[in-house]
């Protein structure tokens, strides 16, 4: 392995590859970091809307599994480079979009994790607000204040949970490693307790496991299924799309690959479809407790009484802050950092991705695109799926996993290509992205772009499966027809 160079313009000692001092992960802490990125209100919400757009219960927890095991494949196989060559995702980009284009990928990760950031904070502070609500009866209401649209109350507790989340952004990824190991367990009891205490007070599960699909002969949506089963599919491709990208940014620390891999592969699917199947099982409870199903878990700590609102409490703002800082923080810390190492640590990195999702006031950017949620799981999909699909190709493919690492923080390496930039990355990315736009415009705005051809729409609905196959495909043959000898692409020379 060449030795990345402390003097270059590309290098800080966060970026920097990981030493063997440092890759102390083994594969519980990746089972545990997955158990608490997705113990979550949006992932414990996923089965919820599936079975809104009419699947049965048991259609939607396999949806779920399904998705999740999909993109557990892309993961593992972007998750490799971070355990081989101790580099984060931003730098891996730079081996096929150059040392310069490496942070046109890294941005549009970073820029979207902002507002990410904010939205799950803005819950994690409405979590808290709407149960110390209950513990007050409602002392905490008053009018909104102007020009914010919301109330003081409101404001303190979202910047309370605001600031509990610097603490982790001052400390590290090992406090972060820390926290998700330390709650994991916790989250898991905390769960059968929340199904122990729904069987007791409903005396069963209720009826809804039984409940039928709208897509039977005779229902709502029959014969329906496929054109609902594939958007609903790429949406649970998208919910972890970001991950599937900037998991190098985790298995960097693995002692080993095996570690990673087998950490990752019970994390991630297990626990989803598990949350999912637990989400149906008390959803069907409560409309035995309370006549009406009751998705959001916010609104069920709601109604609970005595200590188990606070243990509520306790356990939705522990959930949210978990998912938030790993899924939310440590790409966009790494991404910043790779635009002006110089100058932008990962702390740095972290602590401008928390000010950035301060000023976008997340309650209004979640007001404006809440109706469109699974639009934009999917819409942003169809970004990512692409340079998914660059990033496996050149690594697997194209450099049979080999890296010359020094290289990659060398403004005059192999991986400079012309002026820092990749062309031909640039053009598979575009070209992975394009098909997709039509049917996202009208999905998201059907009444400005309702004239779109029915196969753009039909390729809408396979973005992330559309993006990562144009854009691996055009990138691998591109690059096998550049006119350039073997060392310039990267491939192994002994030196990696």
């Amino acid at each position: 392995m060449s030795p990345a160079s402390p003097s270059s313009e590309l290098y800080n000692e966060d970026l920097a590859p990981t030493s063997p001092t440092q890759r102390t992960w083994r594969w519980y802490h990746f089972a545990a970091l997955w158990v608490g990125m997705v113990m979550c209100i949006p992932s414990y919400m996923l089965a919820g809307g599936l079975i809104d757009q009419g699947m049965s219960p048991m259609q939607a927890v396999s949806t779920v599994l399904l998705g999740n095991i999909i993109v557990l494949v892309p993961m593992l196989l972007i998750g490799h480079a971070g355990a081989k060559h101790g580099i984060p995702y931003a730098v891996l980009a730079r081996a096929s979009f150059g040392t310069q284009g490496g942070k046109l990928p890294a941005l549009l990760r970073a820029v979207v994790a902002c507002g990410w950031y904010g939205i799950q904070t803005w819950l994690g502070g409405s979590a808290i607000y709407t149960l110390l609500n209950i513990i007050t009866a409602n002392a905490l209401v008053s009018a909104p204040l102007a020009g914010l649209g919301i109330n003081l109350a409101q404001l303190l507790c979202f910047l309370a949970f605001w600031g509990f989340q610097l603490y982790f952004i001052a400390h590290g990824m090992e406090s972060i490693r820390w926290l998700e190991s330390l709650s994991a367990p916790f989250k898991v009891f905390m769960c059968a307790v929340l199904l122990w205490w729904v069987s007791q007070h409903a005396k069963g599960f209720g009826d809804m496991l039984s409940l039928p699909s709208q897509f039977d002969a005779g229902g709502k949506k029959a014969g329906q299924f496929w054109s609902v089963f594939w958007p609903s599919l790429t949406g649970m491709v998208g919910f972890w799309a970001t991950l599937a990208l900037n998991i190098p940014d985790f298995t960097r620390f693995a002692k080993s690959q095996r570690e990673q891999f087998v950490g990752q592969a019970i994390g991630l699917p297990v626990p989803m479809g598990l949350l999912a199947l637990m989400s149906v099982l008390v959803t069907s409870a409560t409309v035995v407790l309370y006549g009406k199903a009751i998705w959001d878990p916010v609104d069920l700590a709601g109604r609970l009484t005595g200590v188990g609102v606070g243990v509520a409490l306790l356990v939705l703002t522990l959930d949210t802050m978990c998912c938030n800082l790993a899924a939310n923080l440590v790409g966009p810390a790494y991404d910043f950092s790779s635009l002006y190492p110089r100058a932008i640590s990962y702390k740095r990195g972290g602590f401008l991705t928390a000010g950035i999702a301060l000023v976008m006031v997340p309650w209004k950017l979640l007001e404006s695109t809440q109706g469109y949620i699974f639009t934009w799981l999917i819409g942003y999909s169809a970004l990512l799926g692409p340079i998914a699909g660059i990033l496996i190709v050149d690594y697997f493919l194209l450099r049979k996993t080999e890296l010359v690492v020094g290289e990659l923080f060398d403004e005059n390496g192999r991986y400079q290509y012309r002026n820092g930039w990749n062309g031909i990355a640039v053009l598979a990315f575009i070209l992975g992205v394009l098909p997709n736009v039509p049917g996202f415009l009208n999905t998201a705005f059907p009444s400005a772009f309702s004239g779109v051809p029915d196969g753009f729409k039909m390729i809408y609905t396979y973005a992330w499966f559309v993006g990562i196959l144009i854009a691996g495909v055009v990138y691998g043959v591109l690059m096998k027809l550049r006119k350039a000898p073997a060392t310039s692409l990267g491939v192994s020379t002994g030196e990696a």
